[in-house]
């Protein structure tokens, strides 16, 4: 149902075009309302925050994550290290030490939920069928691979947590991104 326009609905019966005829309305304002709200939002980004072009470099990270990013952490400069910000966000897993064992806990989840999710969901998408390759794409896939029956879950939020100090790294330098920085150094597995 969540694919239902009014092309598809011409190959239904008549009696229940009509019946679906308010539905498809309401789907249609909705659809328009976000389209305005959407152009509000880049306009905002490219008149307001024009640093914001500097995160949207990374595939996988729109208008809505480099504005939330910006918006919540404000001041790029308050953070010494990049790293920080993945704590700060909480997205560092907890640590416990228990004599021999040191077993990895979950996520602290401190910081903005909102952003966190952002994260998350940017590097879903990074990690997805349709992410392009990049390196960071590449460590993320290489950590789900290792990872167990878990593995895909941590690699994303793993990903996230890079992803976040990556776009802390741009934000504070300045720098042009380069997906396959890591090309030269890491060799590409060959193709049988």
């Amino acid at each position: 149902m969540r694919n239902l326009n009014p092309e598809k609905a011409e190959g239904l019966s008549p009696e229940l075009q009509r019946a679906l005829e308010p539905l498809l309305a309401c789907i249609a304002s909705l659809s328009e309302q976000i389209r305005q709200y959407n152009e509000r939002i880049e306009t905002l980004a490219q008149q307001t925050y024009p640093q914001s072009a500097l995160l949207k470099q990374i595939k996988g990270v729109g208008t809505l994550i480099a504005l939330t990013y910006m918006l919540t952490l404000e001041d790029p400069h308050r953070f010494g290290k990049s790293r920080d910000v993945g704590c700060y966000l909480g997205l560092q897993p907890g640590r416990r030490n228990s004599g021999q064992s040191e077993p990895q806990m979950h996520i602290s989840k401190e910081g903005d939920p909102y952003l966190r999710t952002l994260l998350v969901q940017g590097a879903q998408h990074i990690l997805g069928p349709f992410g392009v390759d990049c390196d960071l794409r590449r460590w993320g896939l290489k950590l789900a691979e290792r990872g167990g029956k878990s593995g895909k879950k941590r690699a994303i939020i793993a990903t996230a947590r890079k992803l976040a100090v990556l776009l802390h790294h741009l934000w504070v330098s300045g720098e042009a991104y380069e997906p396959l920085h890591n090309r030269s150094r890491v060799p590409l597995p060959m193709a049988a």
